[in-house]
């Protein structure tokens, strides 16, 4: 462990700045470790992409590390501190080359996620780790009674420090060269009455703009957390603004289709697809939320089914859309199972509560 290096990761302005160096290594080691991972390249963004997400601003600051060995940069540590009223959580990484586990590098980086987390008055730690299927292994259930995961290397580390399974995350694909009637006719299946589409791409326009806020807020109270804790976000239209210039700036398209409750006029229900500059790029199925109040009438297969024929115009050579739910999410479940969503992977969510005091 004498060689381990943990540098802070410094965000420069732009790309351009002479300090850049330490932020494109990072990007790189974060796409090479998600290709060992993942087996391809659906993860992999560029820093132009990662960088606008990555600047101070009033919503959350992201503290990072390179882990440096053997003189190279072999891995990355990353604590997201939220801004949210009340607050009390710190949100982590620890990514490594599989060629440097096993050395104790992620024990040693703990120390840093968890004094970043006290100086920010933060006591519960929380992470997620996509899990990789080992044969003849012990499992642990998630506590919502939906799926279990494999004792594998990460599973062991999370257990050995203390950490306990909140929830299990399934991560989805649908290939978009699949058959586009079976999506209009779900889309005409689930058409409801009292309620029309409006879509858009980002910026968000100001028509929808508080309505869009409004949902975006939701979205940290009515999603199925499990035994994870999710601070309630507020949203404004400045909110809404800096999110959409974020993604803007990072060349993303967005393209969001939302339900319209006819007799109130608001938007109850929206949906998220997103690709980078590279267009023939996985599609990222980002946000879906449909307004408790207003469940029940398949406003979710609705938007969701719209909004994929409409991205057609945006992203025809995309192969892939990727989307992750809770497990036990069973009714968007069903609805991606019919689009034809299929399994992945499964992922990990993983918390643990500290003192303020070491």
């Amino acid at each position: 462990m004498n060689d381990i290096e943990f540098r802070p990761l410094v965000i420069p302005t732009s790309l351009d700045s002479s300090d850049a160096a330490d932020f494109v290594a990072m990007t790189e080691v974060r796409n090479t470790i998600y290709r060992e991972i993942n087996g391809n390249e659906d993860e992999t963004m560029t820093a132009a992409e990662l960088l606008p997400h990555w600047k101070p601003n009033q919503d959350q600051l992201q503290v990072g590390w390179l882990v440096i060995a053997d003189g190279r940069v072999v891995g990355r540590t990353c604590v997201d501190i939220p801004f949210d009223e009340g607050s009390r959580s710190a949100y982590w990484q620890i990514e490594l080359l599989r060629d440097y586990w096993g050395r104790g590098i992620g024990t040693a980086a703990l120390p840093l996620v968890e004094r970043t987390a006290r100086e920010h008055g933060r006591t519960l730690l929380q992470s997620w780790a996509q899990h990789t299927e080992e044969d003849d292994v012990e499992r642990v259930a998630s506590p919502t009674g939906y799926g279990t995961l494999p004792v594998d290397h990460a599973a062991r580390f999370y257990l050995r420090h203390g950490y306990e399974l909140g929830q299990i995350e399934r991560k989805s694909g649908l290939d978009l060269n699949g058959s586009h009637p079976l999506v209009e006719r779900l889309l005409a299946e689930a058409r409801p009455d009292g309620y029309s589409l409006v879509s858009w791409t980002l910026p968000t326009p100001e028509e929808y703009a508080e309505d869009y806020a409004r949902m975006k807020s939701r979205m940290s109270t009515d999603v199925p957390a499990g035994e994870m804790e999710f601070d309630e976000e507020a949203w404004d239209v400045d909110r809404v603004a800096r999110h959409d210039k974020n993604w803007l700036d990072g060349g993303h398209t967005m393209l969001i289709t939302a339900a319209r409750h006819d007799a109130t006029g608001q938007l109850v229900a929206f949906t998220e697809l997103s690709v980078g500059e590279d267009r023939t790029g996985p599609t990222g199925q980002v946000d879906t939320l449909v307004l408790r109040e207003h469940r029940g009438r398949r406003l979710g297969q609705w938007i969701k089914c719209a909004n994929l024929l409409a991205w057609r115009d945006f992203a025809p050579e995309s192969p892939k859309a990727i989307t992750y739910n809770a497990e036990e999410n069973r009714h968007m479940l069903d609805v991606n199972e019919a689009m034809g969503f299929a399994p992945i992977a499964y992922i990990g969510a993983w918390k643990r509560t500290i003192d303020l005091a070491p």
